[in-house]
C-alpha cells in the first residue's frame, strides 16, 4: 500500500473510531465522523467489508424499500431512507478497526465517556428534584414525565446507550485480560453508570441490563449470578419510596401516570395492523399518521395518555410497518449474531483475553436489546443503534483475531 492510502486507511481508523465514541454525546457529530472514515476508507486502497450479517440486513433493507414503495404515502418515509446510513457503522468499523489493541482503547474511550455522560445525569437527577420541590408536586408525579437524559434528549435513549455501555464494561471487568488492573478506575466507573441507569426510573432499562448482567455472571460466577436475585431484593427494600413505586409499577401501575395502559392499546393497534397488512405492512413512518384507524372497537375512549408515532415494541412495530417478511429478517440477524458469537466463544482457549470480552459483551448486550425490545422502538433510534452496531462490529473482529494477539 502507498503512503497516500496508506495514511488515508489511519484516518478512516480514527475517525470510526471518534465516530462510535462521540455518539455518547450528539448523533450529529457521530454521522459526521462517520461519513468522513467512509470516504477515508473510501479514498484508499482498503476494501470495504461486508460483515456475516449482511445478508439478513440485505433482506430487511429490501423489504424496508418494498414497504415504503407500497405505502399511502411514500413521501413520509424519508427518514427511515436516511436511517439507511446509519447502519453504515458496521462495515466501515468492520473495515478500518482490525486489531484488538484499538479495539480496547476505544472501549475503555467509551467507558470513560460513559461515566461522564452518568455523571451529568446525577446532576440532572437532582435538578429535578428541586424543580419538583419549587412546584409543590409529588417527586415521582413529576419526574416519570421529566426524567433525566444524559447528553441525548430523551430518558429512553439515554438509558439504551448507558445499558450498552455497562454491559460492555462488566464484560471488561469479567473477560478481558487486564480486567484486573484497569479495575481501580473501571469500577467506579461502572457504578456511576448503573447508578444513572436506576435513577432514569426506565423499567426496560432495568430489566433488560439485569438479563444482560446475569448472563454475564453466569458465565463467570455462577454463584454470584444465582444471588442476584437476593441482593435485588434487598436493594428494592432499601430504595427510597419513589424507586420502590417505580419497581411495583410494573404489576400495579398508576392510571394515568404509568404507561402500562398505553403500552397495551398500542399492542392491541399494532396487531390490526399485521392482521390487515401482513406482507408489506402500512409503511415506514405510517404509524404515527394511521394509528387512530386501527384502534380496535373494544378499546375504550379517550385513549391512554402516550406516544403514538410508534409502537413501542420492535417486534410489533417492525411487522405492522413493514411487513412480517422485515421482522423475520431482523430475528435472523439478531439470532445469527446470538449463534456466531457463542460458536466463537466456545472455540476459545479457557482464561481472560480481549476476544472473549468483546464475544460475550456482545451477547449480553444482544440479549439485552432483544428483551428491551419487547417494551421499546430501542432499535428505531439512531444513538442506540449505532452503539449497538460498534458492539456486533467489534465481536464479528473479535471472531477474526489471531488466538496469540488476544
Amino acid at each position: 500500500m502507498n503512503p497516500v492510502a496508506s495514511g488515508t486507511l489511519l484516518a478512516a481508523r480514527w475517525l470510526a473510531f471518534a465516530s462510535a465514541v462521540s455518539v455518547l454525546f450528539s448523533i450529529a457529530a457521530s454521522q459526521i465522523l462517520l461519513a468522513l472514515a467512509l470516504a477515508a476508507l473510501l479514498f484508499s486502497e482498503a476494501r470495504l467489508r461486508l460483515p456475516p450479517v449482511w445478508l439478513p440486513l440485505a433482506v430487511f433493507f429490501a423489504a424496508t424499500l418494498v414497504s415504503i414503495a407500497l405505502s399511502a404515502e411514500p413521501s413520509l418515509a424519508n427518514p427511515q431512507i436516511r436511517k439507511i446510513f446509519v447502519f453504515l457503522m458496521l462495515p466501515v468499523l468492520y473495515s478500518a478497526l482490525r486489531d484488538l489493541a484499538t479495539l480496547r482503547r476505544l472501549y475503555l474511550c467509551l467507558f470513560a465517556a460513559g461515566a461522564i455522560v452518568a455523571l451529568r445525569a446525577m446532576v440532572q437527577f437532582f435538578q429535578k428534584v428541586e424543580q419538583a420541590h419549587a412546584a409543590g408536586r409529588s417527586f415521582y408525579d413529576f419526574y416519570v414525565a421529566e426524567r433525566v437524559t444524559g447528553a441525548m434528549s430523551h430518558w429512553m435513549t439515554f438509558g439504551g446507550q448507558q445499558m450498552t455501555v455497562l454491559l460492555m464494561l462488566a464484560a471488561y471487568l469479567l473477560f478481558a485480560r487486564d480486567g484486573r488492573r484497569r479495575a481501580w478506575w473501571l469500577a467506579p466507573a461502572a457504578g456511576a453508570i448503573a447508578l444513572a441507569i436506576l435513577l432514569g426510573f426506565t423499567r426496560t432499562i432495568w430489566g433488560a441490563a439485569a438479563i444482560g448482567g446475569l448472563y454475564l455472571l453466569w458465565r463467570r460466577k455462577r454463584l454470584a449470578a444465582l444471588m442476584a436475585p437476593l441482593l435485588a431484593a434487598l436493594l428494592f427494600f432499601a430504595a427510597p419510596p419513589s424507586l420502590r413505586t417505580r419497581f411495583e409499577s410494573m404489576v400495579r401501575p398508576r392510571k394515568g401516570i404509568d404507561s402500562n395502559e398505553f403500552r397495551y392499546v398500542c399492542r392491541r393497534i399494532g396487531y390490526e395492523m399485521i392482521r390487515q397488512h401482513p406482507w408489506f405492512g402500512i409503511g415506514p413512518e405510517q404509524v404515527k399518521a394511521q394509528y387512530l384507524r386501527y384502534v380496535p372497537d373494544d378499546v375504550p375512549r379517550p385513549l391512554p395518555e402516550g406516544w403514538y408515532g410508534h409502537l413501542h415494541n420492535i417486534y410489533i412495530h417492525y411487522a405492522a410497518e413493514r411487513g412480517i417478511p422485515a421482522l423475520l429478517a431482523l430475528v435472523w440477524l439478531l439470532v445469527k449474531i446470538l449463534l456466531d458469537f457463542r460458536l466463537e466463544i466456545r472455540k476459545l482457549p479457557p482464561g481472560p483475553s480481549d476476544r472473549r470480552f468483546l464475544l460475550e459483551g456482545g451477547v449480553a448486550v444482544v440479549l439485552a436489546t432483544m428483551a428491551a425490545g419487547l417494551f421499546e422502538l430501542n432499535l428505531g433510534d439512531s444513538e442506540v443503534l449505532t452503539l449497538f452496531l460498534v458492539v456486533v462490529a467489534s465481536g464479528y473482529l473479535a471472531r477474526e483475531a489471531e488466538p496469540e494477539l488476544a
